[in-house]
């Protein structure tokens, strides 16, 4: 029977799983808006369209052609109405103006209380995430103490592999608290 090595091999699964943790993360700060207009915020939007829900992105031009507005040009102008009742069904809290051609959607100042509750939300999705990475790092030592209970490793490497994906946790939750950090500055930015 072998022994198991603690090299930097073992910690890559647990180590993409925590960036694949961040990436979400980012994802879900770009789709909340804060008061500026952003594109992103249209990414999470689908459209019933031919019957495959389809994101905006891929059936429109979407532009940004002042700081507060957002221009969304469909290519197929019978998917106009769809993406008009897309974006009054989310949670953008934006009524788009319809000329016919194509959907403005203006963005106003967010209130003191709108900022506020965004915040909430983002360090909503920051706990979720620091949660999510500790899982992994919990995982991790549940696999590697199985392996000791066999003895597949020693006793240093177990320890030695407990530091490691320790430090890994506490990179990407760091990592986290940064992300959060920007993105409560964007927010609370009037």
């Amino acid at each position: 029977m072998a022994m198991i090595e603690i090299t930097k091999e073992v910690y890559r699964p647990f180590e993409d799983k925590m960036k694949k943790t961040v990436l979400v993360l980012q994802e879900n700060y770009n789709a909340i808006r804060a008061g500026r207009a952003n594109p992103k915020v249209l990414d999470r939007l689908m459209i019933d369209y031919y019957g495959v829900q389809t994101p905006i992105n891929q059936v429109a031009n979407i532009q940004v052609p002042e700081a507060r507005l957002i221009t969304i040009t469909p290519w197929d102008p019978s998917t106009l109405k769809l993406i008009e009742r897309a974006i009054q069904a989310s949670d953008l809290g934006i009524n788009p103006a319809n000329d016919g051609r194509m959907l403005r959607l203006s963005f106003p100042a967010l209130t003191e209380e709108r900022r506020k509750d965004l915040v909430k939300s983002v360090h909503k999705y920051a706990e979720e995430s620091r949660v999510a990475v500790r899982n992994v790092r919990r995982e991790a030592i549940d696999k590697y103490r199985a392996h000791l209970k066999k003895k597949e490793i020693t006793e240093d490497s177990m320890t030695e592999f407990e530091k490691g994906i320790q430090d890994l946790t506490d990179h990407y939750i760091a990592d986290i608290d940064k992300h959060t950090v920007d993105k409560e500055k964007d927010l609370m930015e009037i």
